[in-house]
């Protein structure tokens, strides 16, 4: 009679700083309730959930057994049960092993006395108890039936609670609450098929939470979901709303479902996921979630949803292996970090496996076709951020031998967005990426020695609208990577030197023109592909076209890098070889003449390596008209700082006989 007016003092002392006074103060509520009014037990609820965050494991053992107690023994304990429960199925995930035990054989007992009271109930299925399922979670101990009869029946009163206080502002309630719901979901088994929804809506909320112990809890909470729930329900649930939002929280809970998902219940789906997953609506949504700076972390998420579908489906993988290519492609295509893009190129190679061949080269050469066929069909539109455009980049590079069989799709897309009026930084990354492939070409873009019936598309329609001189920074910069993709291209070694002569024919005015570039590298390269055409081409090229060649190389000994004058050297070298084995050596004799005079002004450099390279040069031209070099080289010797270098020319022409 008098249990109701002691409750009041008891729950002011029930937070003393003392702890021993805590232990005290819950063990005496738990003994006022039981010899007095049940009803009670609503006023001190609150008060025993805020004890299980005490940082006494001493008071949580209280609460754990003062609430077992009232669960087996209190006389009006059934109309309690879905408010006792969980304090008590919280202390099984407590920190503390001895707290963690007593809750355990509490809970135990509380299952097995309700088992006995209810026998009549129970009869059915304590006769006939299916056996555990075969795909039940292994390092878990299944509850007995009385335990797992006790969740199901309140679940519906426990629920709804529980996902609001998972979502709740305070850490310490969410994490809490979070943990109790896998336990919970242990208990429920095939029953938690009615309660998914709202299930489901707070995992996809509270995975989105930057505490990592409720993210943690919440996953396992969606692989009980995978373990016990049919794909059939809870797919439909998850990708429905993945469609309506696709979200990095939602692709972490299907990867979690997935993953505790049963091998063979999985795979009548295999092809469906894929399929949802490849959809550009959820597979390039990083785009839009990059802006809040999670672009990473939802590819990161559609990367683990691929990863589990293969560890889980294996060898099953190979039905949707095109889709799951596609979403791997758009991740190594899309992710900023490094780390990300590797995680997904192993993924390929274990999706190789499962498919049994040999890595991801040979995926590519499986699936090239329907791939470039989804990437290219809307080139027409791409800009340098279109997904599309870092697929396609990502096919040409990666695709290795494979990228050869399949350039009648490759080269009328090339040569579609590499026109002079698409968007200039696009064509920049496009460059970029034929230049990698041109550098190993025989392993890549000819490995079936088709790329030379291609050459005069990539001369005469991508590099030469290229080189035309516009004005810009963004134009220089394009003309660069053009500059750069035509080194690549004649240093390759697969064109014959019929070919190269073919590709000066048609770019030499072009290639003079860029060794005026403000871009030293440009300069540079220009030089040495210069040098490339006159070896190649020898003494065949026309003359009037041989002698508009040496003055743009002579400008180029001004240069203000030592690079670009020793290149420029070197090429003149060349330049003069030709002029050996042409016919009609008098023909040049006037421009050789002059070439003479401007080189020894040179010979007299401050740099030494310079003198050098210039020394070379005249000795190679010396052969031509050793006297007239002769003569202009006394003309200025004294002018020289020192005449070192005049002596050693002048010592050489004597020795070599002329072959005029």
């Amino acid at each position: 009679m008098q249990s109701e007016s002691l409750i009041g003092p008891l729950m002011q002392t029930i937070s003393h700083q003392h702890w021993k006074v805590r232990v005290a103060a819950i063990e005496a509520t738990g003994a006022v309730i039981q010899f007095g009014n049940g009803k009670s037990v609503d006023d001190v609820l609150s008060h025993f959930a805020q004890r299980l965050f005490d940082d006494v494991p001493q008071v949580r053992r209280a609460v754990a057994s003062v609430v077992g107690g009232w669960l087996l023994r209190l006389r009006d304990r059934y109309s309690f049960f879905h408010k006792l429960i969980p304090l008590l199925l919280s202390s099984l995930s407590d920190e503390v092993p001895e707290v963690r035990q007593l809750a355990v054989r509490l809970w135990e007992d509380v299952g097995l006395q309700w088992q006995k009271e209810n026998e009549e109930d129970l009869k059915d299925k304590l006769d006939f108890a299916p056996p555990t399922p075969p795909h039940y979670p292994p390092h878990e101990h299944r509850p007995v039936l009385g335990c797992r009869e006790l969740v199901f029946r309140n679940l519906s009163k426990i629920l709804p609670a529980l996902c609001h206080d998972i979502t709740d502002w305070v850490v310490g309630t969410r994490v809490k609450s979070a943990q109790l719901l896998p336990v919970l979901l242990l208990h429920a088994e095939d029953h938690a098929t009615q309660h998914l929804e709202i299930v489901l809506r707070t995992l996809f909320q509270a995975c989105t939470d930057e505490e990592a112990a409720v993210v943690h809890s919440c996953t396992r909470s969606a692989e009980l979901v995978g373990t016990f729930v049919s794909p059939e329900v809870f797919l439909k649930l998850i990708l429905s709303t993945l469609k309506k939002a696709p979200s990095a929280s939602g692709l972490l809970v299907l990867a979690s479902a997935m993953r505790g998902c049963p091998r063979e219940a999985l795979q009548p789906h295999l092809v469906a996921i894929a399929t949802e997953l490849a959809q550009a609506h959820i597979c390039q949504a990083s785009e839009n979630v990059r802006a809040l700076g999670k672009g990473d972390l939802y590819l990161e998420r559609l990367l683990l949803c691929v990863q589990t579908l293969v560890s889980v489906c294996r060898e099953d993988c190979g039905v949707g292996s095109l889709q799951l290519m596609d979403v791997l492609l758009t991740v190594v295509a899309l992710a900023s970090a490094t780390g990300l893009r590797d995680k997904a190129q192993e993924t390929m190679d274990l999706l190789a496996r499962a498919e049994g061949v040999s890595g991801c080269q040979d995926l590519y050469r499986k699936h090239m076709g329907p791939l470039l066929e989804r990437v290219t069909a809307s080139h027409l539109d791409w800009t340098a951020h279109s997904p599309e455009l870092l697929q396609f980049s990502v096919i040409i590079t990666q695709s290795g031998p494979a990228l050869g069989e399949a350039l009648p799709h490759v080269m009328p897309t090339l040569r579609a967005c590499l026109q002079p009026s698409r968007d200039p930084q696009m064509r920049l990354k496009l460059f970029s990426t034929l230049s990698t492939v041109l550098l190993r070409a025989t392993d890549t873009i000819d490995s079936q020695g088709q790329f030379p019936s291609y050459l005069e598309t990539v001369t005469k329609d991508i590099l030469a609208p290229n080189l035309q001189w516009h004005a810009g920074r963004t134009a220089a910069a394009i003309r660069t990577a053009a500059v750069s993709c035509l080194w690549a291209l004649t240093s390759s070694e697969v064109l014959s030197a019929k070919q190269i002569q073919d590709v000066q024919e048609t770019l030499m005015p072009q290639v003079l023109t860029t060794l005026e570039e403000d871009s030293q590298m440009t300069r540079l390269i220009s030089c040495r592909i210069i040098n490339t055409f006159l070896k190649t081409s020898g003494s065949m090229t026309d003359p009037e076209k041989l002698i508009k060649i040496y003055p743009e190389l002579l400008k180029r000994l001004d240069d203000v890098s030592n690079d670009v004058r020793m290149a420029a050297a070197s090429t003149l070298v060349t330049w003069l070889q030709c002029v050996k084995g042409a016919d009609g050596k008098s023909y040049y004799q006037s421009s050789v003449q002059y070439l003479y005079r401007e080189l020894l002004v040179h010979l007299d450099d401050p740099e030494r390596a310079i003198q050098d390279a210039i020394l070379e040069v005249l000795k190679e031209g010396s052969e031509l008209f050793p006297d007239l070099l002769v003569r202009e080289t006394e003309a200025v010797i004294h002018k020289h700082r020192s005449a070192t270098y005049c002596e050693q020319l002048l010592q050489h022409v004597q020795a070599v006989p002329a072959t005029q």
